[in-house]
């Protein structure tokens, strides 16, 4: 089922994204983490591209068996790196053959040991022109990466946000936003897409948080800013591990439960290929049901951005 359908029903939707493991413990991993968040009724989940495009045919290989073993939707990130437009084209040929009907479009990240992005020679070199190959030639329910702190490698907001309303009009149908730690850039950066006219689903994606180095390695990747109260009390328990978890657990579920109350159309889970913390925060988030309690629905939300109008949620 294409994800934009998914979107358009009542209710928010939750999802998970994993990425291809490299070892055999990594892959016993993923099966555990697939095997219990499965009972959590995802609306769909997603598998990763690695780095130059390293695991295009693993990432296939998981989505197959996600959907076949597990009954699960699932949609594939598919990247620019390292590939030339026909080859682009043989991937997404094997993706319809397969039966899947999502696609996660985007640019990627430079080959491991590369910091600077090149694009490959008879290749792509920005996602909107990967949306408009998808868009032009393939039925694929599109999905597309987005910034609330900006793009790395972007030379300003205004520029990131003007690369965003291209790559939308090119047949994006919904939006992930990378991971982030205070709401207020999530509420600050949907009220921006929208008054620049981006009508789509914007999904805002969480990571919990499980151990403080991993969360500061990944955070400075990706350019996401960790709050200082928040950076101080993981802190305070960097030596207590399973005091970090609870912690993290507790934090992402209040940062779940004011974003869907607020009118958000779902979360989307950094899940690291672990389940326990994924899974008690959607459990305490399904029972909650903040949702519900909402001043403003989720249902305004979506009918905001269908009319081009600033969210609720904004």
């Amino acid at each position: 089922m294409r994800i934009n359908q998914i979107l358009d029903s009542d209710g928010p939707v939750f999802s998970f994204e994993f990425f291809p493991p490299k070892t055999e413990q990594g892959e016993r991993n993923l099966e555990d983490a697939l095997a219990e968040l499965r009972t959590l009724e995802p609306s769909f989940v997603s598998v990763t591209y690695g780095a130059g495009g390293s695991t295009r045919e693993k990432t296939i290989e998981i989505v197959k068996r996600i959907r076949e073993q597990y009954g699960l939707e699932a949609m594939a990130h598919f990247t620019c790196v390292g590939a030339t437009v026909p080859e682009l084209r043989g991937t997404l040929d094997e993706m319809r053959g397969a039966g899947i009907d999502n696609v996660l479009a985007l640019r990627g990240d430079p080959p491991a040991g590369e910091e600077q992005w090149t694009a490959t020679e008879g290749g792509l070199e920005y996602s909107r022109e990967l949306v408009e190959l998808i868009a032009g030639d393939y039925p694929f329910a599109i999905g597309a990466a987005c910034f609330p702190e900006t793009h790395i490698h972007a030379d300003s907001p205004e520029a990131d946000l003007e690369h965003l309303v291209e790559k939308v009009g090119a047949g994006v149908d919904f939006l992930i936003t990378q991971l982030f730690f205070d709401n207020t850039l999530y509420f600050g950066f949907l009220e921006r897409a929208r008054a620049a006219g981006i009508k789509v689903p914007i999904i805002p994606g969480i990571m919990p948080i499980t151990r403080v180095g991993q969360v500061e390695r990944m955070a400075s990747m990706c350019g996401a800013s960790i709050p200082d109260d928040l950076r101080r009390e993981l802190h305070a328990r960097g030596e207590h591990p399973e005091a970090v978890l609870d912690f993290g657990v507790a934090y992402a579920t209040l940062q779940c439960a004011e974003l869907l109350a607020a009118g958000a159309p779902g979360i989307h889970f950094y899940t690291l290929n672990r389940s326990p913390a994924t899974r008690a925060i959607l459990s305490a988030l399904k029972l909650a049901k903040p949702w519900e309690k909402a001043v403003y629905p989720a249902s305004i939300s979506r009918a905001s951005a269908t009319r081009g109008e600033p969210s609720a949620a904004s």
